[in-house]
């Protein structure tokens, strides 16, 4: 049996541009959650006991890389070292081998070259399992090497395949070390421990074939729990299982409102607030559903998201309302178009008295076909389209 951990997209000391209105204390915790995140996922290979920990690429963030974070990783690979847990490392495009690395590592840590290697390590029954993979050199390299790898000769062995790269079939744009599952079946590996897309994905389960996702959300578009895999098997069979380990979730949610007062706004808020505070630090994107024809107060609502910012300074698992948007949801059915019957609709005098206005002004009407033309359902649509869009409007100013 063996049994191994799998991470990726560290992306330690990656900039939050975005969160410097924070307070001190949030802002210290965002900044941080990457690290956080990395003592989490130590602290499982130690509670699961594995025999090493796999990370494909990423480590770092490129030119924000630091002594501290060099520091840092040193100290929790130490922490494995003690437990006798080795860790394999293939560097990415955000952390190529051409970026020198200050630190040594314990020698528990084995960092694959810019060439396809084969390392043989050896699990606590005594198996052996042979780990295959290669670190980009530069920055700037497109360097796909899959042809590289050795082809597995031995089934009854596990084959471990290391890549930091992008399946041709994934919508991102940084595209680099391109492959298909083709490619990577020919190689008659037992798994394939991927890295460089940030959204946990499976992309095959024979053999099992896996991008683990980064292990820290930085943005609402990396939303969700993050985190790492645990592996266990043999030759046979292997089998993954998910861990969350991120320090703060980036989230989206809904919530529907009746008291549209500022207290009322105020209180359904923090209500949901406190039936999440459990999860853990988190920052929202949340929209409230509000019914019935009246509309919440602009000056209101920036009152209330004040307040309920205010609130969060001083809890430690903090839940931070990012943006707050209103939906009426009754604004399409209550369509204006039920004002208007089809008798109504027919009598000509009334529609003639409503367009007399337009089609009197010499520098309206000479641009506008006879009013006879026009159909009038359709006029009507295309007024309340237009009456909805400057409410909304409204509401975002």
């Amino acid at each position: 049996m063996v049994k191994f951990l799998h991470c990726a997209d560290l992306h330690l000391d990656s900039p939050f541009v975005s969160k410097q209105h924070l307070s001190p204390s949030i802002l210290k915790d965002v900044e941080n959650s990457a690290y956080e995140s990395f003592k989490n996922i130590v602290d499982v290979a130690l509670r699961e006991g594995v025999d090493f920990v796999l990370i494909s690429g990423d480590l770092f963030d490129q030119r924000n890389r630091t002594l501290k974070a060099e520091i840092f990783l040193k100290e929790e690979f130490e922490r494995l070292r003690k437990e006798q847990i080795f860790v394999y490392i293939v560097h990415g495009n955000h952390d190529p081998l051409s970026e020198r690395i200050t630190s040594e590592w314990p020698d528990n840590v084995t960092v694959f070259s810019n060439n396809v290697e084969t390392y043989q390590a050896i699990t606590k029954t005594g198996e052996h399992v042979h780990i295959h993979g290669f670190s980009y050199e530069t920055l700037s390299s497109y360097e796909n090497k899959i042809d590289d790898y050795s082809l597995n000769e031995d089934r009854q062995v596990v084959h471990i395949g290391m890549l930091h790269g992008t399946y041709s079939k994934s919508g991102v744009s940084d595209r680099y070390t391109e492959f298909r599952i083709e490619d990577l079946n020919k190689k008659l590996y037992h798994y394939w421990a991927l890295g460089h897309i940030h959204k946990r994905e499976q992309l095959s389960d024979l053999p099992e074939i896996h991008y683990p996702g980064n292990i820290q959300g930085r943005h609402f578009k990396e939303q969700g729990e993050k985190g790492c895999l645990i592996v266990e098997g043999d030759h046979v069979k292997l089998e993954t299982r998910f861990v969350p380990t991120q320090f703060i979730r980036f989230e989206s949610a809904t919530i529907d409102i009746t008291d549209i007062t500022q207290q009322g706004i105020y209180e359904t808020i923090q209500a949901f607030k406190q039936s999440v505070r459990g999860l853990g630090r988190s920052f929202y994107r949340l929209q409230l559903n509000v019914p019935g024809d009246e509309r919440i107060d602009y000056q209101t609502l920036e009152q209330v998201k004040a307040m309920i910012v205010d609130f969060e300074e001083n809890e430690q698992h903090f839940v931070m309302i990012d943006t707050l948007d209103v939906n009426y949801t009754e604004l399409e059915t209550h369509s204006i178009r039920r004002e208007f019957s089809d008798e109504l609709l027919q009598q000509d005098d009334i529609y003639e008295s409503a367009l007399s206005d337009l089609y009197m002004n010499p520098k309206a009407s000479k641009y506008l076909d006879h009013y006879m033309k026009h159909d009038r359902e359709a006029l009507i649509e295309r007024a309340e389209a237009m009456i909805q869009a400057e409410l909304k409007g409204a509401e975002n100013r």
